[in-house]
């Protein structure tokens, strides 16, 4: 068992309060009337644990994780083969490049990329 506490009866969003996108699942969530527990990740520091937790939930890499187009990654980090601890640590330290929002709701996580996907979920 990880560290991050899923259930069925509530959506967990890991997000990034400047994300357009996000705010646009988020409003299109309470909208529908899904109840949400929302975790901004840059208020929110994820542990390794939790990251490593996000990224086998997707099944992906944790390297996956990480927007490679994202501003703060080209202008800070060349493309390189970094080692899971590293991408951890990035991710950590620059939490906006995180691909997000991800949506959890008991054993399903997905990765949202419209904000209608959210009632996929």
């Amino acid at each position: 068992m990880g560290e991050i506490a899923t259930s069925n009866r509530q959506i967990t969003l890991f997000y990034s309060s400047k994300s357009v996108r996000a705010k646009q699942t988020l409003a299109y969530a309470k909208a529908e009337g899904l109840k949400i527990e929302e975790i901004d990740i840059l208020k929110t520091k994820l542990t390794g644990t939790q990251l490593v937790e996000l990224a086998e939930k997707l099944h992906i890499e944790v390297a996956d994780l990480v927007n490679q187009n994202h501003p703060a990654y080209t202008s800070n980090f060349e493309h390189h083969n970094f080692s899971t601890d590293d991408w951890i640590k990035m991710i950590q330290h620059n939490p906006e490049i995180m691909k997000q929002p991800i949506a959890l709701r008991g054993d399903v996580t997905i990765l949202v990329e419209t904000p209608t996907d959210i009632i996929k979920i």
